[in-house]
């Protein structure tokens, strides 16, 4: 064929073979079609395309052929490199099988090789296409003669096909070896292949292959080593040079190569990983052994490596300089102020090795040198201050008379939030960020719920223009019934604005979708989703001008007389409040302090239902914490209880208001019984919303969070403490199910979650909120049913006090340690907080009674348990330089 035909016979065929999902037929349809013909099919092709696109899901196993038929059809029709590449790769065509790549490649063997090379290209940077059709682009390549693809997506797709038992035939028979696997070594991200585990002898195992093909000379040993330590050197996470650090390794490298990489061995002790830099420290050592390593160059090495967390890495540096002070004594003035670098550890047996080391070697170093490790003594815990003053005499005096002083941070302000978008850009600009999930910040999406329904209020017909040009392409946009089982946030606001929600699901989701009780989840994000639904009923009616219960401070909570003022607006207006929209504002507002009086006089003035409700409100006992103490196992029965996963039973306190004033998205605060024990599969998109419901109680906020926080600690998911933020900024008194959170926090099994706690307990101790005894006891209690470990405890702990907060950590350890020290079986990481302890109180200088301890100091051993546990009771037997009140105080 030269041509398309008069009347586009064969383009009718190739549309009727793709429409009935012929595959098969599409490559002798199209053989020998010249450009012209091509691209008129495409442009039939694209139109088909997206009508399959529209097509609804009850038809995917129709759309399923004829997309496979489509592929084909339009790899075959395109006559533009790029826009080949774009329609093979796209998503919607493709079912990723082998068979559907051999299909393409059939197709396109007729093809000018130099445009197929183009097109292999093009493929190879597409990821999807590249890592998951690794064969189809392989296979154009081949057809092609191009140079060999060296994209990120390329290398995966290509580790895995040559992985398995016959690794090393196929990586010795594939032209692209010596190109690829230099660039497997450099990537940021190590091919999952590589870092698989597979023992030195297996057929499977890329270091001992590699080797192999570097005896063979198929491969540069040189560049191998070259290019395996520059990825070292790199850094990144210990799984990412698992694979460099083997190929090292399996090369054996001379000790001439060793020598000449001695600058690289430096970087990688000082900050790569552990595994890494043990390596290399290892390597120095014997460096260091054969002379090879200078005096300077160790004690360059040093102070890095002494400065690392990690014991072991220190001790065996501590280990290498002695060995070098033992081999030449007159490296003592540059190797000691080396060594005093480990006087700041953390651990307190590691400063003592180091003071004996310059003990040891202090009479061969000047006056100059003595003064400068004298002035690195005031770094040694004070357990160690009396050897150090032997050690260096009066250099020291006078280290321990400064008086202490308790370090914690400012106490949070509470900023205003800014105002609704003024104009409708702006508004939609807002709309989008909340849409499409870029923020989780509660008061920008209530920003963005006030500007939707003022803006609607004020001119609908303009904001639903804007709105419809920015989401034309949203999910939402595409059918009615996106929302028959949630909001979606606020998208469901969005949609009803252009009509695209049915009103009968807007009348449902007001009626019965008001947030179930049937777990802890549904009742916080059920007031969410009440306002949601009540804001896409009224929203550009007469009758919600504006929202009252947007946040007028950035911790979600309203002024009193600012809510007042909203009040008197709608009865200005002759308007009442929408039901969800006021009983969230009455939930939201500030009702303690001299404004708070004053807006309920204010608010009773108003002569309205909404100002009376706000003037009781402000005057009444509004707190919905638990009305008893939080427990720990057991179950409850009967009306106004409810169990978390952790076996925590709590009492809601029955109030009538809830019940008669409140809709049924609040009447949970009413105690009806929440049952979160068992499995519960509710979507918790709008969790970063929940806290903004109760910001001004505590404590009832943290008997709801409490269950979300601890099962997922449980089940030691990262980000499990994203919510204490949220209670430790929030007001009203700490309780029992705050205390709890803030313990479950500190023994998170991720460092970041850990930390966040941390910043929540010196939030609520600036703040004068935290009972360390108390929080102590329930630590205790966690510990001892397996909830916490001592170990990320003790981890979160010293992360407290290292930013000043001896006391305070003392505080709560304190109240911690009593059953701990007493338990009949040792507490496996008790040690470790017993270090952290006895810290806090060399530091403070608080005593407190541990009572048990010095029965544990007293027994015999070596271990670290009981040398902690006599270094903390000899701590506290050296008294405090307070009265007893205040030791008090400052513990809790």
């Amino acid at each position: 064929m030269t041509g398309t035909g008069g009347d586009g016979v064969e383009i009718d065929r190739l549309l009727d073979a793709v429409r009935q999902g012929r595959a098969g037929d599409v490559p002798g349809l199209v053989k020998g079609w010249d450009a012209a013909a091509r691209r008129a099919a495409v442009v039939r092709l694209k139109a088909l395309r997206t009508e399959v696109r529209g097509w609804s899901w009850d038809r995917w196993r129709e759309r399923s052929r004829v997309q496979s038929a489509l592929r084909l059809a339009g790899a075959g029709c395109h006559t533009g490199a790029a826009a080949a590449a774009a329609w093979i790769g796209g998503r919607d065509l493709s079912d990723w099988s082998q068979d559907s790549g051999r299909a393409v490649l059939g197709v396109l063997a007729d093809r000018d090789p130099g445009w197929l090379g183009e097109v292999a290209q093009r493929l190879a940077e597409r990821p999807s296409v590249a890592e998951d059709e690794y064969e189809l682009v392989h296979g154009l390549v081949l057809i092609s003669g191009c140079a060999t693809p060296a994209t990120d997506a390329y290398v995966l797709g290509w580790t895995r096909a040559v992985s398995g038992r016959g690794l090393l035939d196929a990586l010795r028979s594939d032209a692209q070896t010596p190109v690829l696997v230099p660039r497997a070594l450099e990537m940021t991200e190590t091919p999952a292949p590589l870092t698989w585990a597979a023992g030195p002898d297996g057929p499977g195992h890329w270091p001992s292959a590699l080797k192999t093909l570097a005896d063979e000379g198929v491969l540069d040993r040189a560049g191998l080593a070259d290019a395996a330590a520059a990825r070292l050197l790199r850094g990144g996470r210990a799984r990412d040079l698992r694979f460099p650090l083997a190929v090292l390794q399996a090369l054996g490298l001379t000790d001439e190569e060793r020598r000449a990489r001695t600058a690289d061995w430096m970087g990688m002790a000082a900050d790569a990983p552990s595994p890494v830099a043990a390596h290399a420290q290892e390597i120095l050592a014997a460096l260091a052994a054969e002379g090879a390593l200078s005096t300077g160059q160790l004690a360059e090495m040093s102070g890095p490596v002494l400065f690392r967390t990690e014991k072991k890495l220190v001790r065996a540096q501590l280990g290498l300089l002695a060995g070098m002070l033992r081999r030449d004594p007159a490296g003592a003035p540059e190797l000691l102020p080396a060594v005093a670098g480990a006087f700041g550890h953390e651990d307190t047996a590691i400063q003592e090795r180091a003071l004996k080391l310059v003990a040891r070697h202090l009479p061969a170093v000047d006056d100059r040198v003595r003064e400068e490790l004298a002035g690195a003594a005031a770094l040694l815990a004070p357990v160690h201050r009396v050897r150090a003053a032997e050690v260096f005499g009066a250099a020291l005096d006078g280290a321990d008379d400064l008086p202490y002083e308790e370090v914690l941070p400012p106490v949070p302000g509470r900023p205003r939030t800014a105002p609704p978008p003024e104009t409708i850009a702006e508004l939609v600009e807002l709309l989008v960020v909340q849409s499409h999930g870029r923020t989780e910040d509660p008061v920008e999406f209530e920003r963005a719920l006030d500007g939707l329904v003022r803006h609607a209020h004020r001119d609908r017909a303009t904001l639903t223009k804007a709105v419809a040009e920015a989401f034309a392409d949203a999910y939402w946009m595409r059918g009615t019934g996106v929302f028959a089982h949630g909001t979606h946030g606020i998208d469901v606001v969005l949609a009803a604005l252009l009509g695209k929600v049915p009103r009968s699901r807007i009348h449902d989701g007001r009626v019965r979708g008001h947030g179930s009780t049937s777990c802890v989840h549904h009742v916080l994000a059920g007031v969410v989703d009440a306002r949601l639904w009540e804001a896409a009923d009224l929203m550009g009616t007469e009758r919600l001008p504006f929202l009252v219960a947007t946040p007028t401070r950035r911790t979600g909570a309203i002024d009193p007389t600012v809510l007042v003022e909203r009040l008197r607006a709608y009865r200005d207006a002759d308007l009442v409040p929408a039901p969800a929209d006021l009983a969230q504002a009455l939930l939201r507002v500030r009702t303690s302090g001299p404004s708070a009086r004053r807006a309920a006089a204010e608010a009773a003035e108003l002569g309205t239902r909404a100002g009376e409700r706000l003037a009781r409100w402000l005057a009444a006992d509004t707190s919905a914490a638990p009305g008893e103490r939080l427990l720990t196992g057991g179950r409850a029965r009967g009306k106004g209880a409810w169990w978390p996963a952790d076996g925590i039973v709590a009492g809601i306190r029955e109030r009538h208001a809830f019940r008669t004033e409140f809709p049924p998205a609040f009447r949970w605060l009413d105690g009806e019984r929440v049952e979160t024990g068992r499995p519960c599969h509710h979507w918790s998109g709008q969790r970063p919303m929940w806290p903004a419901v109760l910001p001004n109680d505590r404590e009832s906020l943290a008997v709801w969070l409490l269950p979300t926080l601890t099962g997922a600690a449980q089940w030691e998911q990262r980000g499990a403490a994203w919510a204490l933020t949220a209670l430790a900024e929030a007001d009203g008194p700490v309780g029992p199910a705050t205390r709890r959170a803030v313990a479950v926090g500190l023994g998170c099994r991720h460092a970041e979650d850990r930390l966040t706690a941390v910043d929540a307990l010196l939030v609520l101790a600036a703040r004068g909120d935290l009972d360390g005894s108390l929080l102590g006891g329930t630590l205790a209690e966690l510990i001892a049913g397996g909830s916490v470990k001592p170990n990320r405890l003790a981890d979160a702990a010293r992360t407290a006090a290292a930013t000043g907060a001896y006391a305070t950590v003392w505080g709560v350890l304190a109240g911690t340690l009593p059953s701990l020290v007493s338990a009949g079986k040792p507490v496996h990481g008790l040690g470790d907080l017993l270090t952290v302890a006895a810290e806090c109180v060399e530091r403070s200088r608080v005593v407190r009674e541990v009572p048990g301890l010095e029965d544990l100091a007293a027994r015999k051993g070596s271990s670290v348990l009981l040398v902690q546990a006599r270094r903390l009771l000899t701590a506290l037997r050296q008294g405090t330089d307070r009265s007893p009140t205040q030791a008090t105080e400052i513990g809790h």
